[in-house]
């Protein structure tokens, strides 16, 4: 009988660790390494399914934190799970809610039991725990549920970031005893220990002792410099298994993507696409002018751009950059019309999954390192 999750590594660079490989999912497959869109509360914002599949987005992500308070899990079972509620009929993957919990610091109080909050909604206490998260994905029904875990600040002290990798150690345990859809669901464990190279090398270490689906490192872009993300994912992705999946957690600008996928990364997520879409901003490449995160971003509300009829990106396939000019959609933003904020959505994402399919084609091609040089250039 064929497994239901299966991971292929089908080549790999020379001169780094980059790897192009397929991950089987109840689903379809998702062709790595790959940029995912965030779809918190099962939409991705501004932009419907079909205009997804026009991004070639081939997972997306939902938040198990937001859908618990609303529209709440067990209206979407009765809708029939998460696919048919938002009408994705490609991977979904849920992140456990932990990175929403934990920055409530104000509002909640953690324990080994879990974490007792109250609801930004309406003031009731809520008492999320390992059991409880799993539970909620179950009832969701993604095809890769994320463990429940403690993602500590940044900055934190050392002992505080010591004791949150070790209660998420003793959460995934208690993840995996509550999971009660193996059959057709992946959880992936969460590899914890802030910036501190050997805090995370033993969280790794005990995270992969738990025989998983795929794996994933965690508490990262929480406020900490790009050149720490860097090193801590450098040092760690040798040390997740290589015939599992490997997925860095809230990372999508083009360098950080760039520089994961050259340490053997596959998986990214990130809300920035259609964040920066609502503040008017495109993401747009210029190598000759790679700042510190190796993108550019223009604000198409800029004076500059008011008789520019060129498309956002002339080499860009995008509905966007096929149909519309810069006057045109700063025109939609200076209007606050929200096809402006669809338009940029479309774009933006269209321009991160592009850009991590330009990375997997290099790497088969055998010119990772040569075509991507300029975003490997270390902080």
């Amino acid at each position: 009988m064929t497994k239901p999750f299966q991971f292929q590594v089908q080549c790999q660079c020379r001169s780094t660790s980059a790897r192009v490989g397929e991950f089987h999912t109840p689903h379809g497959i998702v062709h790595t390494p790959r940029f995912m869109p965030v779809g918190t509360l099962a939409n991705v914002k501004t932009v419907t399914p079909d205009q997804l599949k026009g991004c070639q987005a081939e997972m997306v992500l939902a938040n198990t934190y937001h859908l618990h308070l609303q529209p709440g899990e067990d209206l979407v079972a009765e809708a029939g799970g998460l696919h048919k509620f938002m009408a994705w009929d490609a991977p979904i993957l849920t992140d456990s809610g932990g990175f929403q919990v934990f920055s409530l610091s104000d509002m909640r109080e953690i324990s080994d039991e879990g974490v007792k909050f109250k609801s930004p909604r309406d003031g009731k206490m809520i008492n999320l725990t390992p059991e409880k998260s799993i539970q909620i994905q179950n009832l969701l029904g993604a095809d890769v549920i994320m463990a429940f875990d403690e993602c500590a600040p940044y900055p934190a002290t050392r002992d505080q970031i010591k004791n949150a990798s070790d209660r998420t150690t003793r959460w995934l345990e208690r993840c995996l005893k509550a999971h009660t859809r193996s059959h057709d669901q992946a959880l992936f464990g969460i590899v914890q220990g802030g910036v501190y190279v050997d805090l995370r090398q033993q969280s790794a270490r005990e995270i992969t002792s738990f025989d998983l689906p795929g794996y994933a490192i965690g508490g990262v872009s929480v406020g900490e410099p790009p050149e720490l993300i860097a090193k801590i994912v450098q040092a760690i992705t040798p040390l997740l298994p290589e015939d599992k999946p490997r997925y860095l957690m809230g990372i999508g600008t083009h360098r950080e993507m760039a520089q994961a996928v050259a340490a053997g990364m596959d998986l990214f997520d990130c809300v920035i696409p259609t964040r920066l879409a609502r503040h008017g901003a495109v993401l747009v490449r210029d190598h000759s002018q790679v700042g510190t995160t190796g993108e550019n971003r223009w604000n198409l509300k800029n004076s500059k751009f008011r008789r520019d009829f060129d498309p956002i990106d002339s080499a860009c396939p995008c509905y966007t950059c096929k149909n519309f000019s810069r006057a045109y959609l700063g025109h939609l933003l200076r209007s606050q019309e929200v096809l402006g904020y669809s338009l940029l959505s479309i774009h933006n994402i269209t321009e991160l999954i592009r850009f991590t399919q330009q990375m997997r084609s290099a790497i088969i091609n055998g010119t990772f390192a040569e075509e991507f040089a300029h975003y490997l250039k270390p902080y």
